[in-house]
């Protein structure tokens, strides 16, 4: 491709709503415009980036069996409500109407019209089992779309769904995809690590996340290197201190005035803050947003409350809580805030944190304004509706599987992978035949990759970016090799482009070259912005067949035949372009 034949704009300015380096690189480099809040389109150059990441996830699903198929983003609503996910998907679902009134999604996820397709074609267990996939796009109306892809209205996704008999065939596949998931993100040049995760909406068991380890992730993950343990900080377990032994003191009411947060107590009382127990108070909500009751949730006062333990505790959507009204709540179920503790609370549902139970003698808030209670004690003195771990694994607490210290890392999710199980094939009716003829549910797994947020990611790997622009790896690259013509017009430069450019493209190497009439630096400063991996620059030595030879990822340059330039290139793309 000729650079003066493309619709080719770069950009020097940082936009203003770009606030992380791959973001901020992807709209100088003209490979994304915006079109509104969260909703981008994918110009020529990056467009083309996403095509290659879309052929290796087609080439490992491929592989481990999967057939494609594309259904389409509008997604009656009634194979939602089959699923009881209608209501309870949240308002990230954009729900549409027809002209005769008919609701409709557009599709955030899958699940449903996947089964709907097997539940009417499958119906003996020779059938199974098998494992479907598309990519295509999806809608989730995010209140807050930021970061480019890292957090859009509207994506690109791909949905792979295996399909067996029972739970061993389950695992299989699930591994299957594990091994793929492997594959692609290798492949990609993505530095990634899979960590246990939250199910979250999709539902089913055990689930692993693809985390791409960048500074600039959303994600947090916990991970030991001691052991495999590695996993969302949503999810990782906590392992719990070991139980006190002591006597049980008796309870004892004390003035505390002021001291409203676990610091200002533990301090007045001269007790350490493990030694106290911090209360949250929370409101729930039902489906159509209507007041449910109130949740207090206790966990010992140097811990953390993890949002997402809670939330699955109580069996409710993220949607479906917020921070109560202190007072509101005061007049039902008597907790003041500030000065909330465990006893004496009526009224509402109370969660503690397992750790909780085998501890002794701690100090709590009284209920009572400018009081604590001392020597407070699980089953003594207070008892709970919900007893589960609560606590936010941190950085230096112990690792719940081997005990040593654990560490935490930023990144993004580029792709999830969950065992569901017959979650969606009860409701909906997918079942087949088994070898006695008996009905039995179809035990399925469901694997998504989010291409466009892996298209963003491999920039945010520090390998990937520097000051000067992208440093694309060249499985992705949008063009392998970029021609820079010192000179255009000038007839020895264009001969020696020429040639160059067809020789590249005979041997199947991609190639872009830069013939516009514009100063050199400003072609030096694209080619390095885009980031194609390899640079052969035509200058004042084109008549000698003498040109520069240069690799985005390095800062040497060097003077090379035409001909040895082209080796070398040809030897490096073909080494490479596979990750």
């Amino acid at each position: 491709m000729k650079l003066s034949d493309s619709l080719f704009k770069t950009f020097r300015e940082v936009p203003q709503e770009a606030e992380i380096p791959s973001h901020i690189l992807l709209l100088r480099a003209g490979m994304i415009r915006k079109t509104a809040a969260g909703i981008y389109t994918y110009m020529p150059m990056g467009w083309r980036v996403v095509r290659k990441i879309e052929q290796i996830v087609r080439e490992e699903m491929d592989a481990k069996g999967a057939q494609e198929i594309c259904t389409s983003i509008l997604q009656p609503s009634e194979l939602w409500e089959e699923s009881g996910r209608w209501a309870a998907y949240g308002p990230e679902m954009w729900r549409i109407k027809d002209r005769n009134g008919r609701p409709f999604c557009l599709g955030p996820t899958a699940e449903e019209i996947f089964t709907d397709i097997v539940r009417s074609g499958v119906d003996s267990h020779r059938q199974l089992p098998f494992m479907l996939y598309q990519i295509t796009d999806k809608f989730r109306d995010e209140a807050r779309p930021r970061y480019g892809m890292m957090r859009s209205r509207n994506f690109i996704m791909k949905d792979n769904y295996s399909f067996d008999k029972d739970h061993e065939g389950m695992m299989v596949s699930y591994q299957k995809m594990f091994e793929a998931y492997t594959n692609v993100f290798n492949r990609c040049g993505l530095t990634f690590r899979p960590v246990e995760a939250d199910n979250g909406a999709i539902g089913g068991d055990s689930s692993h996340e693809f985390t791409a380890l960048c500074e600039f992730g959303e994600s947090e993950i916990a991970y030991c290197e001691s052991c495999d343990m590695a996993a969302t900080v949503e999810k990782a377990a906590f392992r719990d201190a070991e139980p006190d032994t002591c006597d049980m003191l008796p309870m004892e009411k004390v003035l505390t005035p002021g001291t409203k947060t676990i610091e200002e107590v533990a301090n007045f009382l001269g007790l350490e803050k493990s030694q106290t127990i911090k209360a949250l108070l929370f409101i729930t909500y039902d489906e159509e947003g209507n007041e449910k009751e109130y949740v207090a949730a206790f966990v010992r006062g140097d811990r953390e409350l993890n949002m997402t333990k809670l939330v699955n505790a109580l069996g409710i959507r993220e949607y479906e809580i917020a921070f109560a009204d202190e007072n509101a709540m005061h007049e039902k179920t008597g907790c003041v805030g500030g000065f909330t503790g465990p006893v004496g609370l009526h009224d509402c549902k109370v969660v503690v944190d397992s750790e909780l139970v085998g501890l002794r003698n701690l100090c709590a808030g009284a209920c009572e304004e400018d009081h604590h209670l001392i020597n407070v004690n699980y089953g003594r003195d207070y008892t709970a509706d919900i007893v589960t771990d609560l606590k936010t694994l941190k950085e230096g607490d112990p690792c719940p599987c081997c005990g040593k210290p654990v560490k935490h890392a930023r990144g993004v999710e580029v792709g999830q992978i969950f065992t569901l199980g017959t979650k969606y094939s009860v409701p909906m009716g997918a079942v087949f035949k088994d070898e006695a003829q008996e009905t039995k549910p179809i035990y399925m797994g469901c694997y998504g990759i989010g291409v466009s947020r892996t298209f963003q990611a491999i920039i945010d790997m520090p390998e990937n970016h520097d000051e000067n622009g992208i440093i694309w790896p060249m499985s992705v690259a949008p063009y392998h090799v970029i021609i820079t013509e010192m000179k255009p017009g000038d007839e020895a430069q264009d001969a020696l482009s020429e040639k160059i450019y067809n020789e590249l493209l005979s041997r199947g190497i991609e190639v872009l070259w830069d013939d516009r009439d514009e100063r050199p630096g400003v072609k030096f400063k694209d080619a390095d912005l885009i980031g194609i991996p390899v640079r052969i620059t035509v200058g004042k030595r084109a008549g000698e067949g003498v040109v520069e030879y240069k690799l985005r990822r390095e800062a040497d340059k060097t003077d090379l035949s035409w001909e040895d330039a082209v080796r070398e290139a040809v030897n490096i793309v073909e080494r490479e372009k596979r990750g």
